[in-house]
């Protein structure tokens, strides 16, 4: 197994406020790691400090074996920020079709590749309509949609599944399932707590340390609960 991300010791403050404390984390192909935490424990921070938007104040954050920030990694990463960043005035096809070329994908065959992952979140009857009409669901379709071009080996997704139906979203696990069985790594936030169970390992965030970190069973044992949700609620209890 190949380790995708590796984050040693990583500490980050703005101003006086310590976002992350002494992080370690780890990725490998073919994983998927759900990455829980409240609201303000510094999920995004350890996003952004991957990724290398961010520069951790000590500790490192490497990638495919590689120190961040290295800007030639971002090709090979597929990212999904919490927010949407897509041009409404365009259509789904345009904004596929310009990302796609920011990440460098060939132009023979990304009309395939267009419709394969408009396909995966189900958004093909879609792709000719401005996304200025599009609901927030269907935006958070379309950024994931996005992350998938060119089937990046990495994939960093901030709470994809907000706004998506249930139907939808076991559509969107499927898909990450595969993904992992052809060797993807794969790092997810997520606030939906039965998500969390459908991840092979969880790493749980508060007050920017990572104070569990296991297989959703084995926390659930650890804790002595029946659920990541009671595992969650069980870690706040203690760390107040």
């Amino acid at each position: 197994m190949e380790k995708v991300i590796s984050l040693e010791k990583v500490a980050k403050s703005f101003g006086s406020l310590k976002v992350l404390k002494d992080v370690d984390l780890s990725l490998e192909t073919g994983e998927i790691l759900g990455l829980l935490g409240p609201s303000g424990a510094g999920k995004s921070t350890v996003i952004n400090v991957t990724l290398g938007v961010e520069k951790a104040d000590a500790g490192t954050a490497y990638v495919f074996g590689e120190a961040m920030p290295k800007r030639e990694l971002l090709g090979k990463i597929g990212y999904m920020a919490q927010s949407d960043a897509l041009y409404e005035t365009l259509t789904a096809r345009a904004n596929l079709k310009f990302f796609a070329e920011m990440r460098g994908i060939d132009k023979e065959g990304l009309d395939a590749e267009i419709n394969r992952v408009a396909g995966v979140v189900s958004l093909g009857d879609f792709l000719d309509q401005a996304v200025s009409g599009f609901s927030g669901g269907m935006k958070r379709r379309l950024s994931l949609a996005i992350a998938l071009l060119g089937d990046p080996k990495l994939l960093v997704l901030d709470e994809p599944t907000v706004g998506i139906d249930p139907a939808l979203r076991r559509q969107i696990w499927a898909e990450l399932h595969n993904m992992k069985k052809q060797g993807h790594a794969i790092l997810v936030t997520t606030h939906v707590m039965d998500e969390a169970e459908l991840v092979d390992r969880v790493a749980l965030l508060m007050g920017g340390r990572v104070i569990a970190n296991d297989g959703p069973k084995q926390l659930e044992e650890q804790y002595g609960v029946p659920s990541i949700e009671d595992v969650f609620l069980k870690a706040e209890e203690e760390e107040e």
